[in-house]
């Protein structure tokens, strides 16, 4: 719709998927380190539930290496973009700076 050809739109999915997992896994490690007022909601209910998250798979520096690991190769797609992707390298930056 946008004009974008197939090589773009691969890039741009790639992009999506990285930062889409490397939300989850934030999401997750907040979920365990942060407190309900930070958060704007409850915490440790995955625990609670003795639900399978990337912390209690992985730990919370693995998870947290891999986050990070995610959002670098999810801005490695955008390099061909130039000036026009830097709303995404900073949508992409934010989940891993995120406190809530």
């Amino acid at each position: 719709m946008a004009g974008a050809d197939s090589s773009a739109i691969d890039r741009l999915t790639r992009y999506a998927q990285r930062i889409g997992l490397a939300f989850q896994i934030v999401d997750d490690v907040l979920d365990i380190t942060s407190t309900p007022e930070t958060l704007g909601k409850s915490v440790g209910k995955d625990i609670a539930a003795q639900k399978a998250t990337y912390p209690s798979l992985w730990g919370l520096e693995t998870s947290q290496r891999k986050a990070e690991q995610l959002v670098a190769e999810a801005i490695a797609e955008l390099r061909d973009f130039g000036e026009r992707a830097k709303p995404l390298v900073a949508i992409a930056q934010y989940i891993t700076a995120r406190t809530h």
